[in-house]
């Protein structure tokens, strides 16, 4: 990924724009804006682009996490390329709830991302159609971030109850809200039953709008090769993937660590050339949490960080 020499005023722009959620962020920024071209996302010069990086936990369960000394953190120590903020929707102190900390939790996140040069998901957190709260966030984030490079909005989650006729007409009708604000932007569309079921949207893609991909979700010892096959078969019919969570332990994000399993899905993703962000900055007792409730909230030594967090940050900075 080639990146551009920032220019001398971009602390400055950025620190003017981002003052209220209602004033643009400053567009001066020094990462490359993406595009989809096929299965395969690239820079403006045309060269294939891979983003690797971590998600944040639920913002409503960990908010302390969504600082700037923490993104600085994940951009210098674990050489993250990509940040996904996982804005928690439905649970109670979410954006449902709680609008105003859900914003700036997020907003902290990409601000910071952009003055790190990384890229960044605005992720909206869900299970369920929300499309009406939906297009409202998304129409604020797209008008402060308009034209900002560094900026991925994810429409949805993880659909889990609902049809991929149901989750195209909302994916649709968000990414149009989008539209109408940044023409260019990457847009992630969710797939059914946990971002398992990219086949169906294989089989009846969006049409007439650019530069989206769909993503798939994994935790490597629960999805083995019949997820893979899946998702062979997505890029096979010319279905741009991205996979925008995935860990190695079990879907209920227990367990073991299967780092066989771990091991074929990097190959996988090296392989067909998929960005990826690893599940999660969090210090919840459980195996997927990366951090102990001990470590604070930026600033992590070794014994801060579980045994996840140590896979995925020797992950990050293998060559």
């Amino acid at each position: 990924m080639k990146i551009r020499k920032r220019t001398s005023s971009f602390r400055i722009c950025l620190a003017l724009c981002a003052v209220l959620l209602c004033v643009n962020v400053s567009v001066c920024a020094a990462v490359d804006r993406l595009l989809v071209k096929g299965t395969s996302l690239v820079n403006e010069q045309g060269d294939t682009v891979v983003l690797k990086g971590v998600s944040l936990g639920w913002h409503n369960w960990w908010p302390r996490f969504y600082n700037s000394s923490a993104v600085k953190e994940l951009k210098e120590q674990w050489h993250c390329t990509l940040l996904r903020a996982a804005m928690g929707v439905e649970p109670e102190g979410a954006y449902l709830t709680n609008r105003q900390k859900a914003l700036e939790c997020m907003t902290t996140v990409v601000d910071a991302a952009i003055e790190n040069d990384m890229y960044v998901i605005v992720d909206w957190h869900s299970h369920g159609l929300r499309t009406e709260e939906a297009k409202v966030f998304f129409r604020e984030m797209a008008s402060r971030y308009k034209g900002v490079p560094n900026v991925i909005y994810e429409v949805f989650n993880e659909p889990v109850k609902d049809s991929w006729k149901k989750v195209k007409k909302y994916a649709e009708e968000v990414i149009g809200c989008i539209r109408t604000v940044d023409s260019e932007a990457l847009i992630l569309v969710g797939t059914p039953h946990w971002d398992q079921d990219i086949h169906l949207a294989a089989d009846n893609p969006i049409q007439n709008v650019s530069n989206i991909m769909y993503t798939l979700h994994f935790y490597a010892a629960s999805h083995k090769e019949w997820l893979r096959e899946r998702a062979d078969y997505a890029l096979k019919k010319g279905l741009p993937v991205f996979v925008s969570e995935c860990a190695g332990m079990e879907a209920n994000g227990n367990g073991e660590i299967d780092m066989k399993e771990w091991n074929l899905w990097l190959s996988w993703m090296k392989k067909h050339a998929v960005s990826w962000a690893a599940w999660s900055i969090a210090d919840k007792d459980e195996t997927c949490s990366m951090l102990y409730p001990s470590a604070p909230d930026a600033g992590w030594a070794d014994k801060d960080i579980k045994e996840w967090g140590h896979v995925v940050k020797h992950t990050l900075l293998a060559k």
